[in-house]
């Protein structure tokens, strides 16, 4: 089962990352666990600046921009 973080304050930018990873989860079939991380303070850890982030299996794939589904599908089929 795959791991996917989502890292941002709440923005619409954020929001827009998430809902396109719950798309691309379900054109793929594949399972993950998905997680929203809110807190600055959590998302300092990852050392990022800017927002929204898209992580898969710890490893940052997408940073500072929507990431759009059809980005994320082929991020999901690797």
């Amino acid at each position: 089962m795959r791991q996917i973080k989502v890292l941002g304050p709440g923005c619409p930018k954020c929001k827009a990352t998430y809902e396109n990873v719950l798309e691309a989860l379900k054109q793929t079939n594949v399972e993950a666990h998905v997680e929203k991380v809110e807190d600055i303070e959590e998302m300092m850890k990852y050392n990022v600046l800017t927002t929204p982030v898209l992580m898969i299996d710890e490893q940052i794939k997408i940073k500072g921009r929507v990431a759009q589904v059809s980005e994320i599908v082929e991020l999901l089929k690797k």
